[in-house]
């Protein structure tokens, strides 16, 4: 994990996330935590109540389970993005 990426543990985790809403098994690992730092830029109460209510209808709907070709998402074996500096 890069140092940038080490600062999606600012905040505690939760039951559901950013990322989770955003894609959850069909994104990256690096879009996963890009999402996850910028949740912690931008947390606010108003952002977690959005979230509760993108979790109930990403249940609903079924959406973001798997990843293309995979039962859910790839394994991850590291991060490669050097293009942020951390």
């Amino acid at each position: 994990m890069l140092a940038h990426q080490t600062r999606k543990h600012e905040v505690r985790p939760g039951i559901t996330g950013w990322a989770q809403v955003n894609g959850r098994n069909a994104i990256t690992w690096e879009e996963k935590f890009k999402l996850d730092v910028w949740y912690v830029d931008n947390w606010s109460l108003w952002l977690d109540i959005k979230i509760i209510a993108m979790t109930v209808w990403k249940i609903l709907k079924r959406e973001g389970i798997s990843q293309s070709g995979q039962a859910t998402m790839e394994e991850f074996k590291g991060s490669f993005d050097h293009s942020v500096n951390g």
